[in-house]
C-alpha cells in the first residue's frame, strides 16, 4: 500500500460541484492500493500514518504525529500511486488492485480510522468516495509531504 501524506491547514473534497467532505489542519493521505495488499497491510499503514511525526513539538521540530497533535485526517483513494511511470510515456495500471477488490480494502481503512477515532484526541474524520471524480482543494501546510509504503 502507498499513501502520500501531506500535512495540510485545510482540505476539501468537492464531487459533482457539491461539497462532499472537508477538514482543518491536519492530514490528507492519498491512498492506493496494490495487488498484493491486505486489510492487515491496511491496518499498519494506518498506524504509521496517525503516528509519522510530522508536527511541531514545542521546540518547533517534527516531533509529533496525528495522533498527538489533535489534527483531522481525510483519506482519499488515488489508484494513479500505483502507476509504474518507468518505461514510455504513459503509466501502466498492472501493479494496481482491481477496482471492486481496492474498494473493500479502502473502505476497511476508513473503517479503521474511525473507530481510532478516539485516539485522534478533538480530531475530525473525512474521506472522499472511492472511483469518484473528485476535485481536491488544499492548502498544503510547510510544504510538508511524504509518500510512506507498507
Amino acid at each position: 500500500m502507498i499513501a502520500l501524506i501531506q500535512r495540510v491547514n485545510w482540505a476539501k473534497v468537492t464531487i459533482d460541484q457539491q461539497l462532499y467532505s472537508e477538514i482543518g489542519r491536519g492530514l490528507l493521505a492519498f491512498i492506493a492500493v496494490e495487488k498484493n495488499d491486505t486489510d492487515e497491510l491496511a491496518e499498519k499503514l494506518l498506524l504509521k500514518i496517525l503516528s509519522y511525526r510530522v508536527f511541531a513539538d514545542a521546540q518547533d521540530k517534527m516531533n509529533l504525529g496525528l495522533e498527538e497533535s489533535g489534527g483531522d485526517l481525510m483519506l482519499v483513494s488515488q489508484f494513479t500511486l500505483a502507476a509504474n511511470t518507468d518505461k514510455g510515456l504513459r503509466p501502466s495500471f498492472s501493479s494496481a488492485k482491481s477496482p471492486a477488490e481496492a474498494e473493500i480494502i479502502y473502505d476497511h481503512l476508513v473503517s479503521m480510522a474511525a473507530t481510532r477515532h478516539d485516539c485522534l484526541k478533538n480530531g475530525k474524520l473525512a474521506s472522499g468516495r472511492f472511483a469518484a471524480n473528485m476535485q481536491i482543494a488544499l492548502e498544503n501546510d510547510g510544504p510538508v509531504t511524504f509518500i510512506l509504503r507498507v
